[in-house]
């Protein structure tokens, strides 16, 4: 196995890594942040579109955030995948501003916002292991067809391996923070 070979192996869990950042960003934490509406998909103009795509999203209190829809035809479909998201929100139509309040998050909420992390870093953890299991495979096939020594195959599958445990172990330090954030009452 090459450098670029283990290269291309850690650019792929550091991607795993950064997918896993991008949907704890999505996760409530008590406090008001505006990428909690990023994972929201609207239908709009025959297609489905992020809602960073068709509206502003700001959260000028810690408790509210505001989606300023561009266009006076999307209002209503952007208010209907708001509130049919998984996140439990309600928004209140005011022409072309959507004010979405956050509720106080209950212990049952809280809970289960922990477990949804927990399935977002399982998902992160198979990734990283998908990508090791590739590797692998590639070195098994260079050894047969003689590219590589025995020597060499142990070697490279321990630094394979060891770049594993070091990512999963990224997605668990990653997992047990936003737990805690999560879980604080």
């Amino acid at each position: 196995m090459t450098d670029s070979n283990l290269a291309d192996a850690r650019r792929r869990m550091e991607g795993a890594i950064r997918v896993l950042k991008e949907e704890f960003s999505g996760l409530r934490s008590g406090r008001a942040h505006t990428s909690l509406l990023e994972p929201i998909q609207v239908e709009a103009y025959g297609q489905t579109m992020r809602l960073s795509e068709l509206a502003t999203v700001g959260a000028p209190e810690a408790r509210l955030l505001t989606v300023q829809v561009w266009d006076q035809g999307n209002v209503k479909s952007t208010e209907r995948a708001i509130r049919e998201s998984d996140l439990g929100l309600n928004p209140i139509t005011e022409g072309t501003l959507l004010r979405v309040p956050l509720p106080e998050l209950t212990e049952d909420r809280r809970k289960e916002f922990a477990r949804t992390a927990d399935r977002y870093a399982e998902q992160a953890r198979i990734a990283v292991r998908n990508v090791r299991q590739h590797v692998m495979h590639s070195l098994r096939s260079a050894q047969r067809e003689g590219d590589l020594s025995e020597d060499e195959h142990r070697r490279e599958g321990e630094e394979v391996q060891k770049l594993t445990d070091d990512f999963v172990g990224q997605i668990d330090q990653l997992v047990a923070v936003k737990r805690q954030e999560i879980l604080q009452v």
